[in-house]
């Protein structure tokens, strides 16, 4: 392939001298030469059956060739050979081609029929086959790319300077694998192509969506630049909504992408449609960038049918809900890269090499990992620390950590503008309270409602929903937006935000007793807290709209005593709390006056709890209780009132000796119980029969000696480590729909003939008793 830098002449002209030399070609030739166009010029060269050495010479050293068909160009022999070469040229040797149709319909230059056919048939008279279907393929293979027709023109002039700033703009010749710092821009350019498919003839339109920041406008101008030589018009465009009304709006939009795409200034239109109507017959590139407007789409790529054949329009949005409803089918989604590439993006803007420094090592891993593999943030930190020694990153790290950088933040927070205040509230509370959690985790706290919400979030790329457990994920430069967000709501009184997520802030909090009315939420994770901290027993009273406790400690195979101290106990929970998740909950009982009618989850692990409450509370939104490890607990309290209840763990409550069947009695949503290691477990209720049942584990149950008849439909059950013996185990014949049972120790010497194993598919019977499994013959299914 001839390079660019090796070709003498910008610009071969292919026409018939008769037809256009004098007209419109000398115009032509003038507004070349203005934009400084090096155009071959013929000066008389004799033109005859075989082609000049000097034509072809000229023809294979120009970058582009203008063939200008008109009614007679067909009448030369030489201009149909000098056709063929120009034809090669594009084939073997990349060069560009702009036909013209000059006062000729282009299908009879692709299938020489009408007129043009009647006078390229007298030509055809007496030439080889051979040479006649060299021509033929040429005249339809040159008359199919992207060029003009002047018939769609009712200004020569207009047309002629349409042409020159498209070949203007296509002498420019963009670097051919130069973009930057963008680390892996190839595989996304390979992965666009194959959605593109630019050997398809039909017009397709393509969507690229992604969070802000992960670099779909970059990837986007990378494939412009490899793309844009192979259209004859090209926009790479970004508008926004405007004050006017919707239709000046969208006339407006029209005039702009036209007089971008026509390259003609101060495009003035009268009403809607002329996008349609002239770019109907023209292959063009259209790159809309930021998209968040359906209006726009509908206004300036309503279908594919407005354009040529060939064309390719590419939509870049982070709301995949607009793409669909445009009918836009082919979708990339831009993924973050992966750990190398995110370490290589942030070494070419820090050190402006693929790797860092060996005494940078650490450190540079250490940031990458900051910027949450979100190019934006790579490329931004990576810029801040250009030149710096190792002393000054160490100096910035903690900043870093901690809060947000500020080009950083002001991209991140368009997306979060954009949306309704509903969603804002739902981004917020992910960001401080649910990122991780699974969606009906958090609708089962907030309400089906967001449902709706959570799906909006996903589809503008501010969360993803990962399977297979439809987790929430946030990342996590979103999540450092959503809480500067709220601590912004109030700088200097934390108690005066909606959430309290920083530990430092919930110490200052409970040591001045400062909430207010307006916290929702605490997320109080107490690793980082090496005394004892105080609180009073007053310390919730001022935040009376709380919904939403979580004092937790992330594991770290050390046990902490006394990190929460409450010495004089505690008076008061908010009434609202749908929330309570207080591990190592150092009081024996909760507050007296505490009223649970909004209570969804109630989780207090390795507690030092002897019992709840007092009397039956109001349970009618709970729906999971959760007391492990609190060893102490000597008894539950009646939940007859929980009957949303649907899964109970009391693992590790070593004194607990039983469960009353008055707790359990109206459970009819029960379906999942755990008490493994309820080693003073001596009973279980034997009168209630719960239909939703399905799990039961009683491993380590030392003192269980008989199996509680409450369920037919158990599929798990474990009950390894108990003291059941053979003649009080006959309620497990009554289990019809078991799948998986483990009965380490088993005292029987053989399973009951007429227990069910049709749906068994795991069974562990270590160290059992059994002489043999079963008597006669059982049906396993699975």
């Amino acid at each position: 392939m001839a390079s660019s830098c090796s070709r003498r002449y910008d610009v071969f002209p292919s026409f018939s001298g008769e037809d256009v030399r004098k007209s419109f070609l000398s115009h032509l030739l003038k507004e070349l030469n203005r934009k400084s166009i090096n155009t071959f010029i013929d000066h008389g060269i004799e033109r005859s059956r075989p082609i000049a050495p000097e034509l072809l010479s000229a023809i294979r050293g120009s970058r582009i060739s203008i063939v200008v068909f008109s009614k007679k160009y067909a009448a030369s022999t030489w201009c149909l050979n000098e056709l063929v070469e120009i034809h090669h040229c594009s084939k073997e040797l990349d060069q560009m081609v702009i036909p013209i149709f000059y006062n000729v319909d282009p299908s009879e230059v692709r299938k020489q029929s009408g007129e043009f056919g009647k006078v390229f048939e007298e030509t055809c008279k007496g030439k080889s086959d051979d040479e006649k279907q060299r021509w033929i393929r040429a005249l339809a293979d040159v008359a199919n790319m992207a060029g003009e027709d002047s018939r769609n023109w009712c200004d020569e002039a207009n047309m002629i300077e349409t042409i020159a700033n498209d070949v203007s703009n296509k002498l420019i010749t963009p670097p051919s694998s130069d973009f930057g710092d963008f680390v892996g821009v190839e595989a996304h350019l390979e992965s666009l192509n194959l959605l593109l498919c630019l050997e398809s003839e039909e017009a397709r339109m393509v969507g690229i969506v992604g969070p802000s920041g992960i670099g779909k406008t970059t990837i986007a101008r990378a494939l412009f630049t490899q793309l844009s030589t192979q259209f004859h018009h090209c926009a790479f465009v970004a508008y926004k909504r405007t004050n006017r009304n919707d239709y000046c709006m969208k006339l407006c939009w029209e005039e702009r992408f036209l007089s971008e795409i026509l390259c003609q200034k101060d495009i003035k239109i009268l009403h809607l449609g002329a996008v349609e109507q002239r770019l109907k017959n023209k292959k063009v590139l259209i790159i809309l960038d930021d998209v968040d407007d359906l209006e726009m789409l509908k206004t300036l790529v309503g279908q594919t049918g407005w354009f040529g054949l060939g064309s390719r329009i590419i939509v870049i949005t982070q709301d995949k809900r607009l793409l669909k409803a445009h009918s836009i089918d082919l979708i990339y989604e831009v993924e973050f890269p992966s750990k190398d590439l995110a370490l290589q993006m942030f070494c070419r803007s820090a050190f402006g090499e693929n790797s860092p420094p060996s005494d940078f090592m650490k450190l540079a891993g250490e940031v990458a990992v900051l910027a949450g593999n979100l190019p934006l943030g790579l490329t931004v930190l990576g810029s801040s620390l250009r030149g710096k020694d190792k002393e000054e990153w160490m100096e910035m790290l903690p900043r870093l950590q901690n809060g947000l950088d500020g080009k950083i933040e002001k991209t991140l927070r368009i997306s979060y503008d954009e949306l309704d205040g509903k969603d804002q509230d739902l981004f917020l509370y992910i960001a401080c309270l649910f990122n991780g959690h699974k969606v009906n985790y958090i609708k089962n706290l907030l309400g089906d409602s967001v449902n709706t919400g959570i799906k909006m979030l996903a589809d503008k790329s501010l969360i993803r929903i990962t399977p297979p457990n439809k987790t929430v994920q946030m990342h996590n430069l979103l999540q450092k937006l959503g809480k500067e967000i709220v601590r912004s709501e109030s700088i200097h009184n934390p108690g005066k935000r909606r959430f309290l997520v920083d530990a430092k802030d919930i110490i200052d909090v409970f040591t001045e007793n400062t909430g207010t009315e307006n916290v929702l939420g605490i997320y109080f994770n107490t690793s980082g807290i090496n005394e004892p901290l105080v609180i009073s027993e007053h310390s919730f009273k001022g935040m009376r709209n709380l919904q939403f406790i979580k004092i937790y400690k992330e594991w770290s195979g050390e046990t902490s005593e006394g990190i929460l101290d409450l010495p004089r106990g505690l008076v008061y929970f908010p009434r609202k709390l749908r929330l309570l998740h207080w591990d190592e909950y150092p009081l024996k009982c909760i507050p007296s006056n505490f009223r649970t009618e909004f209570l969804v989850k109630l989780t207090m692990e390795n507690s030092k709890l002897e019992k709840l409450w007092e009397g039956i509370q109001p349970l009618r939104n709970l729906k999971k209780l959760r007391l492990d490890g609190s060893r102490k607990l000597k008894d539950i309290p009646n939940l007859s009132k929980a009957i949303n209840l649907e899964k109970l763990n009391l693992w590790g409550c070593a004194s607990l000796v039983t469960l009353p069947s008055s707790s359990i009695r109206n459970l009819i949503k029960l379906r999942k119980v755990t008490m493994e290691g309820c080693i003073k477990l001596e009973t279980l209720p034997n009168d209630v029969i719960l239909g939703s049942f399905d799990y039961l584990n009683l491993s380590g149950c030392l003192r269980l000696r008989s199996f509680p008849g409450i369920s037919r439909n158990i599929s798990g059950l474990i009950l390894d480590g108990t003291a059941i013996e053979e003649e009080d185990s006959v309620s497990i014949e009554n289990i019809s729909g078991i799948t998986n049972l483990d009965w380490s120790g088993c005292p029987m010497r053989c399973m009951p003939s007429n227990f069910h194993l049709e749906y068994l598919v795991e069974l562990t019977m270590r160290d059992s008793k059994l002489e043999r499994l079963w008597e006669g013959v059982q049906e396993v299914k699975t």
